[in-house]
């Protein structure tokens, strides 16, 4: 699973910067002993992967009735051809009659449904078999989309309802400024990273090929979430650190110590998962899941989240701690493991409070609207922390929280051990094989 002694990692070009640096030019070899050791660990390691891939790959996303609810719905691409305003009270002439009383939200509703100005929306279907049909769609002042002329939209196609109520608009398209800024940050990659960039887009492109092909429809199939996301998760990690950073020994002790930090959240994961009785299932889109395919674990499910959420943050710790003790002892070659371990332990201490911190944020960031409303409702941390949607949250931030800190001194040590074990001096293991054939060449000559 190691390069060649003299196949160099890619240079990062000029001016390169980044809060985590992750390579700083050629990894010095290791000898060939533990080149051999390395390859000893990783290639049945990859070998299982490779049969888990075989033996649970899906044959696609399992068919099943549309219900016609949430995500679950058929849609079609549209466009609004035409907007005009019209009076509130006579396009809901026939609702009921608001009481007058504003104090409560419905009453409010019912208000603005009779006084004001509402849009009346001509939208034409853009795709499919109905390709060029009209239908009007109502818009209220108050409502938080409002439609505007040559606007693109998604439609919602309910075949069973009456004809003159089978579309109805439920989103605006958003594909093309999405694809815009995919396209700027393909090229911002591309610009700073060069060919590194370009590799780490390819193993992006592979992990959501995985995420998609893999994962997503073999757990549909109702294979168990844990056992696929262990698999997928390793997949994308061989695919994602050997592209981006090379097939090299230092890529192959960074692969370890993600390995052992994986095996240790999915552990953690599972226990603390059963232990706080957290069902997976908490909002409409997670009973929707369970109502379509009800075999589906979903304690399991959210346990394969949790993996695969970790994963990215894991691959970004356990690459620089890794580069970080290369780089400590091409400095000093002459350093020995424990103080390579003590100076990679160090830089490991500020990795480690920066990467909790931005997974604390990133996932209350999420869930802000969600802290929002127990704060409306002034409930007690306690009460909140509680509740089984917060509870997940805490337990995935905290189960991944730790995988991340064992990260750090797992790798380090492995690294440590690794790169100070061959001691012939500056040239590596270059200089252990050349040292005796010199030797060879003497003796032989001696002889003769």
């Amino acid at each position: 699973m190691t390069s060649p002694q003299n196949d160099p990692a890619p240079q990062p070009p000029p001016g390169h910067t980044h809060a985590h640096t992750h390579s700083h030019g050629p990894a010095a070899p290791v000898s060939r002993h533990l080149r051999k050791v390395i390859a000893a660990v990783l290639i049945p390691f990859a070998t299982a992967v490779v049969v888990g891939l075989i033996a649970f790959w899906p044959g696609g996303v399992p068919d099943h009735e549309r219900t016609g609810v949430g995500f679950d719905r058929q849609t079609q691409d549209g466009k609004v051809v035409q907007v005009v305003k019209v009076d509130c009270a006579d396009v809901n002439a026939a609702q009921v009659p608001p009481t007058g009383d504003t104090s409560t939200p419905s009453g409010r509703e019912a208000v603005n449904e009779q006084e004001g100005e509402c849009a009346k929306a001509t939208v034409e279907v853009t795709s499919g078999d109905d390709k060029g049909r009209k239908f009007v769609e109502v818009v209220q002042p108050d409502a938080p989309r409002q439609l505007k002329e040559g606007q693109g939209v998604v439609v919602a196609y309910a075949p069973d309802a009456p004809r003159d109520l089978q579309y109805s608009v439920i989103d605006v398209n958003r594909k093309i400024p999405m694809a815009l800024l995919a396209g700027i940050f393909a090229l911002a990659v591309v610009l700073v990273g060069r060919m590194r960039g370009v590799m780490a887009l390819v193993a992006l492109a592979v992990s959501f090929a995985v995420l998609t092909l893999f994962i997503l429809p073999a757990i549909l199939q109702g294979s168990n979430p844990l056992v696929v996301a262990v698999i997928g998760a390793s997949a994308i990690m061989l695919a994602a650190l050997y592209m981006c950073h090379g097939v090299t020994a230092r890529t192959s002790v960074a692969v370890i110590g993600t390995l052992i930090s994986l095996l240790l959240i999915g552990l953690l994961g599972s226990l603390f998962i059963g232990w706080a009785s957290l069902s997976g299932n908490t909002d409409d889109n997670t009973g929707l899941i369970k109502g379509l395919y009800p075999d589906i674990d979903m304690s399991g499910l959210l346990l394969a989240g949790v993996i695969i959420g970790s994963l990215g943050v894991l691959d970004d710790v356990t690459v620089t701690q890794t580069s970080a003790v290369w780089e400590l002892h091409q400095a000093d070659p002459e350093m020995g493991w424990k103080g390579l371990y003590r100076a990679g332990i160090r830089i490991g201490r500020d990795h480690i409070a920066s990467v909790v911190n931005t997974l604390v944020l990133a996932y209350a960031g999420a869930a802000l609207p969600l802290l929002l409303l127990f704060s409306i409702a002034q409930s007690s941390v306690g009460t909140v922390a509680n509740s089984e949607l917060v509870a997940e949250e805490i337990v995935r931030t905290l189960v991944g929280s730790i995988g991340l800190v064992a990260s750090v001194p797992v790798t380090t040590v492995l690294a440590a051990l690794v790169v100070s074990a061959d001691r012939t001096g500056p040239g590596g293991a270059q200089a252990a094989t050349a040292a005796p054939a010199r030797t060879g060449r003497g003796r032989r000559r001696k002889t003769g």
